[in-house]
């Protein structure tokens, strides 16, 4: 057995399909954002705008946000010390959770070190807790959901994206009093389209089962205090768990869930991935916890962002550029092809001073290759300009594929 040969052979194949994926080393100018430095592979540097960043609101940079982390770290130190239950357990992180629990009007949340730890933690152990449960899961649920799932063992079936039809044809045919639990997210980050939440419920509650929404993208951004979906269509009451992250709109780190205190309490007691993980540092935790905290007042910030989305959206739809709008802030411009999406990125990079990523499978299906842009209220009308710009000029060299007009 040759072990390069095969290391190489999986490398090149991801070559040859123009979807190796590229680490670019950039770093981001504090009190500067989306503004940042990307070091080029030959040693040069060169100031960039950033627009495939998750840090949708500019969360990062915030004073509050900064001033917490940094007295935090005075007083605590920089990590932990341990998992949760050996020394690892500290009033930051039972203020963060108070926190995300008022954030979703529930009695008790459970903090990870990311969304995707969470999901794939909680997901696999609610069949342990629940026997025989069969978990019920949206086609374009995210990679940490499938995981989770997939390492619950359990009995699942998937229903069709967003269509509630499908989910009641496959329910009818399980048995009734078997435990089931529908897995599903608010907000697809690819598309940017939206769930219908309350046919979920409905179909919950028809047929007793569970609920587990992703609200990933959502949360911090939509809803009066950034509850997310299920609070601005006051939902969350009628979801069991509710799955969120603190690396998006709040610009820090970590994910956690929301839910009732005894199953809060029964997946910290039992989930792998939170056990035996070392805990969150405190200065994160902290730095959190005072974002949660400030965005639950601070609605200015969200307005800004949908109104930058929505302009965004607007030139590149007068330039004829083929982007995808489902209401939400997520800017999908599609391509259609590995080697070309990638040739794209690397031009609007080397030529404009624009960084954003590729978008090719697995993430997204074959065919389905794109561009996504994730404008925030950083982004100044100048750059939303000199990027519609960008594009149009390379759309024009490349000769891609416009909008239809007459659409």
């Amino acid at each position: 057995m040759n072990y390069d040969d095969h290391i190489n052979n999986a490398l090149n194949r991801l070559h040859e399909e123009g979807r190796y994926r590229v680490f670019r080393n950039i770093c981001r100018k504090n009190q500067q954002f989306p503004r940042a430095i990307w070091t080029k592979p030959d040693g040069g540097s060169k100031e960039i705008v950033v627009w495939c960043g998750n840090d949708y609101l500019g969360m990062g940079q915030q004073p509050v946000v900064l001033d917490a982390l940094k007295n935090a770290a005075d007083k605590a130190g920089a990590g932990s010390g341990g998992t949760r239950n050996i020394s690892g357990h500290t009033c930051f992180h039972d203020n963060l959770e108070m926190e995300l629990a008022d954030l979703h009007n529930k009695e008790r949340a459970v903090l990870f070190t990311s969304a995707y730890n969470a999901n794939q933690a909680t997901l696999s152990v609610l069949p342990k807790l629940f026997p025989g449960l069969i978990i019920l899961s949206d086609e374009l649920n995210h990679a940490s959901m499938i995981e989770g799932i997939k390492h619950g063992f359990c009995e699942k079936h998937v229903f069709r994206h967003n269509d509630r039809l499908h989910l009641r044809e496959i329910l009818q045919k399980l048995p009734t009093d078997a435990p089931k639990l529908i897995a599903f997210e608010s907000l697809y980050s690819m598309d940017g389209d939206f769930s219908p939440i309350e046919a979920i419920c409905e179909l919950a509650d028809e047929f007793n089962a569970l609920t587990y929404i992703d609200e990933v993208h959502a949360v911090g951004l939509y809803g009066p205090r950034g509850g997310g979906i299920s609070e601005i269509k006051n939902l969350a009451c009628r979801i069991d768990i509710i799955n969120g992250t603190l690396a998006k709109a709040y610009g820090v780190m970590g994910g956690y869930i929301a839910t009732s205190e005894r199953l809060a309490d029964a997946i910290r007691s039992y989930a792998p991935g939170f056990i035996f993980t070392t805990s969150l540092p405190p200065a994160i935790a902290a730095a959190a916890a005072a974002s949660v905290a400030y965005l639950k007042t601070e609605n200015s910030l969200r307005l800004v962002h949908q109104n930058k989305a929505k302009q965004l959206k607007i030139n590149l739809r007068s330039a004829n550029l083929p982007v995808n709008d489902h209401g939400s802030h997520i800017v999908p411009l599609q391509v259609g092809n590995p080697v070309k999406c990638k040739m794209l990125s690397d031009m609007l990079l080397e030529d404009h001073g624009i960084y954003v990523q590729p978008i090719n499978f697995p993430t997204v299906p074959r065919g389905t290759e794109r561009l996504r842009f994730t404008p925030s209220p950083v982004h100044t009308d100048a750059m939303i300009g000199d990027l519609v710009a960008a594009l149009d000029g390379i759309w024009q060299h490349c000769a891609l594929n416009r909008l239809d007009v007459a659409a």
